[in-house]
């Protein structure tokens, strides 16, 4: 079974149309990224997924369950983390979890291992008794996976949950989005504009624009796909600007980027008139390979489309 399911699902504000005839389907033990620019639709997918707000037409299932019929059985089992986490500043991390795990109804002599758990998990254990105003915006959002963590939920929505953060905070939600997978079996719905970090730890991706699903699959699938131009990297010393320029005019260059030695080349040119132009141009060639497309490249191309 589909952990999240949606066919044909459209959500429309009078006349605008925010979702149009979104089919979507995320597998179990699935780290899913939800790309887009602003106005895409992401925001308001979310929130037909957490059952915030009614669907105008189509089908959607999450966990089985119809998320705006089936509101509360629904939210037992999801974790959310919005972009902005808002949490009581004068009250510490613990007791910050211990007011949401009342909330959930899950009674304090329950809640206590769980929450030190959490604490543990996210690396908050030694800073737990901590006012949260004293914490910086990656601590609040590691926290805010902490909360995820607490209702141990079978699916976890994290909207741009490493906006604003230094990288290697950036690098420390990475990996515990990863370990939520592994350890604790979870499947996460990761939205983000950050093509980069969704690229490293996600395994399929969907691409929305203007309400629509316009690309899904993995970073090969989409690339394939999308007849996308090969990219070659160029390793040489001693390369001027006129070799450069060299390279640019080769038939079948469409963009050349140098960055101290190598020299990155997108298109379809030959090998061979890639190398004799940096030989030419009195360059020391030590390295031509073949470059794996980035999600940049993929996400820049559909929307060139």
């Amino acid at each position: 079974m589909a952990v999240v399911e949606a066919i044909g699902l459209r959500k429309a504000y009078r006349d605008a149309v925010a979702v149009d005839g979104l089919d979507i389907s995320i597998e179990e033990r699935e780290i899913y990224g939800l790309l887009g620019p602003n106005g895409s639709g992401k925001t308001t997918t979310i929130l037909l997924l957490l059952g915030l707000t009614e669907p105008s037409s189509g089908t959607i299932r999450v966990l089985g369950r119809n998320p705006w019929r089936e509101g509360l059985a629904v939210k037992r089992q999801i974790g959310y983390l919005p972009e902005n986490v808002g949490f009581y500043d004068d009250l510490t991390a613990r007791e910050n979890l211990r007011f949401v795990a009342r909330l959930n109804r899950i009674p304090d002599r329950e809640s206590a291992p769980l929450i030190d758990d959490a604490l543990g998990s996210v690396g908050l254990g030694e800073v737990a008794d901590r006012p949260v105003r004293t914490y910086s915006r990656g601590m609040r959002q590691r926290l805010g996976i902490a909360e995820v963590l607490l209702k141990e939920p079978r699916l976890a929505i994290l909207d741009e949950p490493t906006s604003g953060i230094d990288p290697e905070g950036a690098t420390q939600i990475l990996d515990l989005i990863v370990r939520m997978r592994n350890d604790r079996g979870m499947t996460v719905l990761l939205s983000s504009h950050l093509l980069h970090q969704v690229q490293r730890v996600c395994d399929r991706v969907g691409i929305l624009h203007r309400g629509r699903l316009v690309a899904e699959g993995t970073l090969d699938q989409l690339s394939l796909s999308n007849d996308l131009e090969r990219a070659i990297e160029i390793r040489a010393r001693g390369l001027d600007p006129d070799g450069i320029e060299a390279i640019r005019a080769i038939e079948g260059v469409i963009d050349v980027e140098a960055r101290g030695d190598w020299i990155r080349v997108r298109g379809n040119p030959p090998d061979g008139a890639l190398a004799r132009a940096v030989v030419e141009s009195n360059g020391e060639l030590i390295e031509l390979r073949g470059a794996t497309a980035t999600l940049e490249d993929v996400y820049l191309r559909y929307f060139q489309e």
